[in-house]
């Protein structure tokens, strides 16, 4: 996939994430108790006169002049309790609203009003916070406990001690048994060597013994850089006699993890025979979101868990923090380095990683079991008390603070101003929070423009906005910013204010009747059976998703698509077809990226809208197709989708809103009296 697609997919991706949940968090919570406590919209109110018989009425009752609406739809009203007939929701009753303030940033409510919206307030307050950053990645080898077994010299395997992958091995292990000639021609030279030292006479000149002593070192020299040991090296002498074989032993202990020797087979100097891992320390390499990328420190102690060992937890250390983000996934590569002297932690596994920090003023990290103390830049296993230097490498150790640590002590670290995270209504490009004024006759709140910095847990850091010791609404306060909408005041999604919310804000309004489509030419019938299929296949998938299958996929569809006869069209009729077939193949392209049902329902949308288009140009296939509308959906942006019957499936929700919807627009196929679209 192109790196425009992958652009346009994660730009539908973050579009849905943000505002999936909101669509129903904003929707049917705030809106709800929004309604609850409002008499209404003006758009959607019954006439004055029969409000006014309602309530003046004599003997009438409150029950009486009670009506209940949808938060969703605010054109259904009813005089009793009930379900919506768009969404299935239970209605809610309206209710006299307050006055409105004086001042367009506050809300004033009555003691009934803010006890249905249950409101609930908490101080703000300076205090320390801990932040999780939670990984996922998997256990490799620590690439500093790899050892290599090569040939030293050119000859034959003619025998292996170690002969399969997995197998355990100690240092100095023999490993294979290998035949060479120069091995051979080395030793006779070491032999003669070591005779020409004991035929020398007291009378013979310094120069030539100085020479053939040098000899005789070289020749030992050579041997040992062919691989024989010193033990080796004085056997032969002892012995007297070269030999052609020679054993090789394991340069280090651990695991055989990869094996290329095999016996009977001739190598050259420097082949790799073997490669063995010491397992007993480990890599964990994890990725990293760039929004945590805040609160990771090298030396930070990381828990790791496994699914294959429930209930285990391992710990390790942050050896490496990539300095170059990945740009497809915006996250960085993160290693820990974790002992693993029982060997569980085996290569390959996968592994869960949490990291917990500490956050002081200014988002800074403390680490209280680093305080004052120095670690090694190369191994952040070595922490000591005092300076020095490294036990593994040898460096110079450093100071925890010159890592990115905060000091502990509170003097120089004072805890930041922090509040629930509940409290802040956050937009993309705003965030607010409603402070409940004190002193007041009614419960009066004031909404704040707050500036934030990083998420730390439950908890936002505040940079601006708002003081220690004021009370922030930390549950209700979706619903007072739907009152403040439903009177036209400034909202979190309308800073500037505006009239009442009516359908506009709800989601509930209609979309605008599409203009007649022009007269479809004729079609041949191999391609509406085709097409047929095609969107046979697309209502699959529409009914697949409105049963919560997270299997869904587009493979039947892409099927159908690619097997529609299109040479059978006449030239512009073709032409037009390539363009809807081009179309719907990139999007296909990029709905077969994984990315959960959320996502690839708004890949189905998109569908939608251009199978819309397909039928507009070519008419119905062989049976009424009907177009049917949630103005929900994606944030109450709204969404279509097609279906055989005009029973309501929503795709979009699911069981959390199965019958959301209702036919906006039907196409029937052609006859000789009934034209190719219906509308």
């Amino acid at each position: 996939m192109g790196a425009g697609q992958t652009t346009s997919r994660v730009a539908r991706t973050l579009w849905l994430t943000a505002n999936w949940s909101s669509a129903i968090g904003l929707g049917a919570v705030a809106f709800a108790a929004g309604f609850a406590v409002h008499w209404g919209l003006s758009a959607a109110r019954p006439p004055a006169g029969k409000i006014a018989a309602a309530t003046t009425r004599p003997g009438a009752s409150r029950e009486t002049a009670q009506q209940w609406t949808c938060s969703m739809h605010p054109s259904v009203r009813k005089p009793g309790p009930g379900t919506c007939p768009i969404c299935k929701m239970d209605l809610i009753p309206l209710e006299n609203a307050s006055s409105g303030p004086v001042d367009p940033r506050r809300l004033a409510l009555s003691k009934a009003a803010a006890a249905l919206m249950r409101v609930e307030t908490v101080p703000v307050e300076r205090r320390y916070v801990t932040a999780e950053v939670r990984m996922v990645g998997k256990v490799d080898y620590d690439e500093t406990r790899l050892a290599y077994l090569t040939a030293w010299m050119p000859g034959r395997l003619d025998r292996l001690f170690a002969d399969y992958v997995g197998m355990p091995i100690g240092k100095g292990d023999h490993m294979v048994e290998i035949y060479s000639p120069d091995l051979l021609a080395a030793q006779e030279e070491f032999l003669q060597a070591r005779e020409a030292t004991r035929g020398l006479r007291s009378g013979d000149s310094a120069l030539l013994r100085e020479s053939v002593r040098a000899a005789f070192e070289a020749a030992r020299e050579k041997l040992r850089l062919l691989g024989l040991t010193d033990a080796q090296v004085e056997a032969l002498a002892a012995r007297g006699k070269a030999t052609d074989r020679l054993t090789i032993y394991a340069p280090a202990g651990g695991i055989i993890v990869a094996m290329a020797a095999r016996q009977g087979m001739y190598v050259k100097t420097g082949q790799r025979l073997f490669t063995i891992a010491d397992l007993s320390h480990v890599w964990v390499r994890l990725d990293a979101y760039e929004q945590d990328l805040g609160w990771l420190r090298y030396g930070q102690t990381a828990e790791l868990t496994t699914e294959s060992l429930p209930g285990r937890t391992f710990t390790g250390r942050v050896s490496f923090l990539d300095p170059v983000l990945n740009e497809p996934t915006r996250t960085v590569r993160v290693r820990v380095n974790a002992p693993n002297g029982d060997g569980a932690l085996k290569p390959g596994m996968f592994v869960r990683a949490v990291v917990r920090s500490n956050v002081a003023a200014g988002g800074r990290v403390m680490a209280p079991s680093l305080a004052g103390k120095w670690i090694s830049p190369m191994h952040p296993e070595v922490v000591k008390d005092a300076p020095g230097k490294c036990d593994v490498c040898g460096m110079p150790l450093v100071r925890a603070e010159e890592l990115g640590y905060a000091a502990v002590d509170p003097n120089d670290t004072p805890p930041p101003l922090v509040v629930p995270a509940s409290a802040v209504l956050r937009t993309g490009k705003r965030a607010i929070a409603y402070v409940a004024l004190p002193d007041r006759d009614r419960p009066t709140f004031e909404m704040r423009q707050v500036t934030l910095g990083q998420r730390a847990g439950e908890h936002f850091l505040v940079r601006s906005g708002l003081e220690e010791g004021e009370r922030v609404v930390v549950r209700g306060n979706f619903k007072i910013d739907s009152e403040r909408q439903i009177r036209g005041l400034p909202s979190m999604m309308a800073p500037e204010g505006g009239g009442p919310a009516g359908h506009a804000h709800h989601g509930g309004a209609r979309p605008p009747k599409p203009k007649p489509p022009p007269a479809a030419a004729p079609v041949p019938p191999a391609f509406r059976a085709g097409l047929a299929k095609l969107v046979a296949a697309y209502v699959n998938v529409s009914d697949s998703l409105a049963n919560d299958d997270a299997n869904t996929t587009f493979a039947s569809f892409r099927r159908a698509l690619a097997a529609l006869p299109s040479n059978t069209l006449a030239p512009a009729a073709r032409a037009a077809w390539h363009a809807h077939a081009k179309a719907l193949t990139r999007t296909l392209d990029e709905a077969d990226v994984p990315g959960g049902i959320e996502v690839f329902r708004a890949d189905f949308a998109l569908i939608s809208e251009q199978m819309q288009a397909v039928l507009r140009r070519y008419g119905a296939p062989q049976r009424t197709v009907y177009v049917l509308r949630c103005p929900m959906a994606f944030n109450n942006r709204g969404a279509n989708w097609l279906q055989f019957d005009q029973d309501v499936r929503n795709p979009y929700f699911g069981a959390a809103m199965f019958e959301c919807g209702a036919v906006i627009q039907t196409f029937r196929p052609p006859t000789a009296l009934t034209p190719a679209h219906e509308h």
